[in-house]
């Protein structure tokens, strides 16, 4: 039997707890053994000239695989160089977890985004580098947190003077404010797809009290998102696009550690069964989950 870690931070398992009942359920079903191993208990470094994992300052038994589900791509790549096969890759973690990043790898699919600016709150100066209003997302927020919508210098000035972060994106929001769809992705499957929206937020997120459906994607819809499939090895991801004036997706983010609560809410979708599968499937395969 398959034995993995199923890896959170301690300030998150209480909220998702279901979520994480739900999947060991799953592996179990599949006959792989899966643990709760809370972050705070893990020590990664190097020890006498070699690569450590301990638990609770003890030495372990190396799991097969392990499913990180908080944002940390050192984690991804430690535990990936110690042998251990990690969902998703450290480089999967690496790039979809700043927004920077991510959209300089997706042009070169040439996606259709908004305009894009990479820069730093410390060198960017007191006139911003596109008409008002805009948008300025820290490189390294999730779940709706971190954006905030500019309507004119004072904004500009005083949410550059306030971001806690240095690395930022400005970018253009000629788009459905309070719009969204998320994209469910395993492995190469489109598993399905979520329209998000919100009617007092520019921000769609569920979390943040938005609306959801589910939505059918289009032919034309599809072949974009099987661009952008072809190009990574994911294992479990939200692909997110902004929609256009005209309705046409553009590119937002992809969500590396995705949850699946509004997938849940508005479909008898069972994803996790799914990812199990997509995991037990990779592991007897021998497939390097490496982008």
């Amino acid at each position: 039997m398959k034995h993995g870690w199923l890896i959170y931070a301690e300030a998150n398992v209480e909220e998702n707890r279901s979520y994480i009942n739900w999947m060991i359920a799953e592996a179990q079903m599949q006959n792989v053994s899966l643990e709760l191993v809370i972050r705070e208990q893990l020590i990664i470094g190097i020890e006498n000239q070699e690569r450590t994992i301990k638990v609770d300052n003890k030495e372990v038994h190396k799991p097969d695989f392990a499913i990180i589900r908080l944002i940390e791509p050192l984690l991804n790549l430690h535990l990936e160089t110690c042998g251990i096969t990690v969902f998703n890759s450290s480089s999967i973690s690496s790039i979809c977890n700043n927004k920077a990043l991510t959209h300089h790898h997706i042009i070169d699919q040439d996606i259709p985004m908004v305009d894009t600016i990479f820069a730093q709150k410390d060198t960017v100066s007191q006139t911003p580098p596109m008409p008002y209003p805009f948008i300025i997302k820290e490189t390294s927020g999730r779940g709706g947190k971190q954006v905030y919508y500019i309507q004119d210098k004072q904004d500009w000035l005083n949410r550059i003077s306030s971001i806690a972060t240095n690395d930022i994106i400005i970018q253009a929001c000629n788009v459905q404010l309070g719009k969204d769809l998320r994209v469910f992705v395993i492995g190469k499957e489109i598993i399905g797809a979520v329209l998000r929206e919100s009617t007092d937020d520019f921000r769609s997120n569920f979390k943040l009290g938005g609306s959801a459906r589910m939505y059918q994607l289009h032919a034309h819809e599809r072949s974009i998102i099987s661009k952008i499939i072809r190009s990574f090895h994911f294992d479990m991801v939200g692909i997110d696009f902004l929609i256009g004036l005209n309705g046409e997706l553009l590119f937002n983010e992809i969500e590396d550690v995705v949850g699946s609560r509004t997938l849940s809410t508005v479909s008898d979708l069972n994803i996790l069964e799914k990812y199990i599968t997509h995991i037990t499937d990779k592991l007897k395969s021998g497939i390097s989950t490496d982008n």
